[in-house]
């Protein structure tokens, strides 16, 4: 099954279990065609996995749009950008906000 169809039917299934007071959350994930505790985690309020943000993830959206930025400004100026100056920029805006650097521990 591909992955926005089942998400479809989840959301489906949802809708129809909070409308009709008589649906049991089994009978909505039977009839949808999804499975029950997918079903009973999002009526608790989980996320889809593809919506979550990963633990490991160092740097907030916006950070990596600074670098991005940052490296889009140095190709403009017909600068290359090297591995080493992007790790030191994105380890400055981890500093500021005192979390662990990147690279290596």
């Amino acid at each position: 099954m591909s992955q926005p169809n089942e998400e479809a039917r989840i959301i489906l299934a949802l809708q129809a279990y909070q409308e009709d007071p008589k649906l049991s959350l089994r009978r909505a994930a039977f009839l949808y065609d999804v499975h029950f505790r997918t079903l009973h985690y999002r009526s608790q309020g989980r996320q889809a996995r593809a919506d979550c943000i990963p633990n490991g993830r160092k740097l907030s959206d916006q950070e990596e749009q600074v670098i991005v930025e940052y490296i889009l400004n140095l190709d403009s100026r017909g600068f290359p950008s090297r591995y080493r100056d992007i790790e030191e920029m994105a380890n400055r805006l981890l500093a500021e906000r005192d979390a662990s650097p990147v690279g290596k521990r």
